[in-house]
């Protein structure tokens, strides 16, 4: 660059001098300036790739108690003992309340004399053993009596052939005969009276045994007291609501497929669980039930899967996040998570292009650990940029490093 000063007066020569030497300074200086380049951000790289994966189903559900039942009393009286309470852990048959079970005790004792009282008039000694009608005592003498008239019968009829007694005497031993016959239908008919009240006293006294029994109110399967309904003292009527039990483990999570997903999913597939309660830790459980049939409001399958809980830490009522891992296969694009640049609402990847990188914006799919499916912006074989992602802007001159293994 070259200066040309003219100078006519010594004044104005001082003047056009400084002016002058500061011009031919700074644009000395711009001249340097623009010769500097920014240096090239040393950058490792990986490869967008295509790859199978299997197809994965993220929903929502609900856990809930596979059994939960309200235990009512069979029998009435009053609440003798409370042998369980909210949240104690129970098992199948164990007491969990006690009714009085005094006048129980004597209504059993009086089907029980009531019992012995038919079986003595029968002639048995238990209530499952009873000796056939014929050999009841009425009855054995009812056919003694039967057998005797017979005879009298048969030798009046065959004297009064010989004319050896009158035609009397055979009208009287005929109706000695069938006098006799009718006193052994009526003993065969009242002992049968008798087998039925040995029948009808048995079930009475196992009816009063079975109210006696019920006294004991009984939780029929194992878990844990939800709610206690009843006090002590407090007089219980049958057929009254007195504990809620609950059962634990396994639990069920109720959640829904989408209607388009439904295929992807069987009955036994494993599922993977999170709750807020434990973020860092994965439950497993697996598939039990499948609606055959569409919410028509969702437009999504309902279904269940059992998860194990033995440790007690999943509570029923609880959200959770359900990952079905499906068998279905899609090859799709991919790239690492980390290569991704989010900002106002859009994500990035920057993809190197000589010694530049050029930006694009991506449509995002399914999240597959740590990488993400790509549905457009990028294509299998770019080469995208891994360093310091945040900071990258387009156009950037970059250096490579090696690539990312």
């Amino acid at each position: 660059m070259s200066c040309l000063i003219s100078v006519t007066t010594p004044f104005v020569l001082g003047i056009a001098l400084g002016g002058a030497l500061a011009g031919c300074s700074s644009a000395s200086t711009g001249a340097e300036t623009s010769g500097r380049e920014t240096p090239a951000k040393a950058v490792q790289t990986e490869a967008v790739r295509r790859e199978d994966v299997k197809r994965t189903v993220n929903v929502s559900g609900t856990l809930a108690a596979e059994n939960e039942v309200t235990v009512s009393s069979q029998a009435g009286g009053v609440v003798s003992r409370l042998l369980a309470d909210l949240g104690d852990r129970v098992l199948a048959g164990q007491v969990l309340v006690e009714l009085d079970r005094e006048k129980l005790q004597y209504n059993l004792d009086q089907q029980k004399a009531a019992l012995a009282r038919s079986l003595a008039r029968y002639g048995a000694a238990e209530p499952g053993k009873l000796p056939p009608i014929e050999q009841t005592p009425d009855v054995k003498r009812a056919a003694a009596e039967l057998n005797q008239a017979r005879q009298s019968f048969d030798r009046a009829s065959e004297l009064n052939k010989r004319q050896l007694v009158p035609r009397q005497a055979l009208d009287d031993a005929d109706a000695a005969l069938r006098a006799k016959q009718a006193s052994y239908d009526m003993a065969i008919q009242g002992a049968k009276n008798m087998s039925a009240d040995v029948d009808a006293a048995n079930a009475a006294a196992k009816l009063a045994d079975r109210e006696l029994r019920d006294a004991s109110i009984r939780a029929p399967f194992e878990g844990y007291i939800q709610r206690r309904l009843v006090s002590l003292g407090e007089l219980v009527k049958a057929q009254m609501p007195v504990m809620s039990v609950v059962r634990v483990d396994p639990l069920k999570v109720t959640a829904e497929i989408p209607e388009g997903l439904a295929p992807w999913v069987q009955g036994g597939q494993l599922v993977d669980l999170q709750v807020d309660a434990y973020p860092d830790r994965i439950f497993t459980g697996k598939v039990s039930r499948i609606s055959p049939t569409v919410n028509a409001q969702t437009r999504a399958f309902p279904f269940e899967a059992l998860v194990p809980n033995g440790e007690g830490l999943l509570k029923p009522g609880t959200f959770v996040k359900v990952k079905l891992t499906t068998d279905h296969v899609e090859p799709v694009v991919t790239l690492p998570y980390a290569a991704l640049q989010y900002r106002y609402g859009v994500n990035r990847a920057f993809v190197v292009q000589g010694d530049r990188i050029v930006g694009h914006e991506l449509k995002l799919g399914d999240r597959l650990g740590d990488r993400i499916e790509i549905l457009g912006g990028v294509a299998a074989g770019d080469v995208v940029a891994m360093t310091d992602v945040d900071n990258l802007a387009d156009g950037m001159k970059v250096s490579l490093k090696s690539p990312v293994e």
